[in-house]
C-alpha cells in the first residue's frame, strides 16, 4: 500500500460530515421543507429529516444547530428566535419594550427581510397547513422562549407580538399613513409603553400558567 503523493494531501473527514458531498446542505433542506409541509413543526424531527436527506442526523446538527434552525432556513425565514430572542428579552428588563420594538422594527423595515415573513403570513391566511405550521412554529421558537426567560404569561407574550404585527402589516401592507412613513424612533416611542407593559413583571397574585 502506498501513501498519497508529493503534493498531495490526505482529506480529513470531520465526525457526521460524507466525504464529497457538495450539495448535502441542499439535500437537508429540500428534505426539510417537505417534513415540514407534511408534518408541520412539532410533528417534524431532526432524525427524520436526516433519514429523508439520507445524512447521519449528526451532519444536521452540525449545519443548523437544531429544529429551529433547519426550519428557519428551509423556509428562507429572515431571522432566528432561537438567537434572537435571548439578547433582546434578557437585556434591561426596564427597557426590553424599547428594544424589542426597535429590533422588531429594524427587522420588518429592511425588504430583504420583511418579504419572506410576508409571504409566510399570506400563505398562513389563505392555507389551514401553512396556518398551522406558522402556528406551531411561532407557538415553540417564540411564545415558549420568551415565557420561558421573562417567566411571564403566554397571553401577555402573544399580545406583544400581535400588537408588533399588527402595527407591521398597517405599515408595509396597507401602507397606511401616518404609520407608514412614521420613523423607526417614532415608532418606537408610541409602542415601547405598550411592550413593557405587557412583558414586564406581572401582578402579583396573577397566577394563570405561563406555558
Amino acid at each position: 500500500m502506498t501513501g498519497p503523493a508529493a503534493g498531495e494531501s490526505v482529506a480529513r473527514r470531520s465526525p457526521g460530515r460524507p466525504a464529497g458531498r457538495t450539495d448535502t446542505r441542499e439535500q437537508i433542506l429540500a428534505a426539510a421543507r417537505e417534513m415540514f409541509a407534511d408534518k408541520g413543526f412539532d410533528g417534524a424531527s431532526l432524525r427524520g429529516i436526516a433519514r429523508a436527506a439520507g445524512v447521519d442526523p449528526a451532519l444536521v446538527h452540525h449545519y443548523f444547530g437544531g429544529k429551529e434552525g433547519v426550519f428557519v432556513e428551509a423556509m428562507r425565514f429572515p431571522v432566528n428566535p432561537a438567537e434572537l430572542l435571548p439578547r433582546i428579552l434578557s437585556g434591561d428588563p426596564d427597557r426590553i419594550g424599547e428594544t424589542l420594538a426597535r429590533v422588531f422594527i429594524g427587522v420588518w423595515d429592511d425588504p430583504d427581510k420583511r418579504a419572506p415573513i410576508l409571504a409566510m403570513l399570506r400563505s398562513a391566511m389563505t392555507n389551514e397547513r401553512a396556518a398551522g405550521l406558522v402556528r406551531e412554529f411561532v407557538s415553540s421558537a417564540l411564545l415558549e422562549r420568551a415565557t420561558a426567560i421573562r417567566g411571564v404569561s403566554r397571553l401577555r407574550v402573544q399580545a406583544a407580538v400581535g400588537q408588533l404585527i399588527g402595527v407591521m402589516i398597517v405599515r408595509h401592507v396597507v401602507r397606511m399613513e401616518p404609520i407608514a412613513s412614521a420613523s423607526t424612533d417614532e415608532l418606537v416611542e408610541l409602542l415601547a409603553p405598550t411592550l413593557q407593559r405587557y412583558l414586564g413583571d406581572e401582578p402579583a397574585g396573577d397566577d394563570r400558567p405561563t406555558a
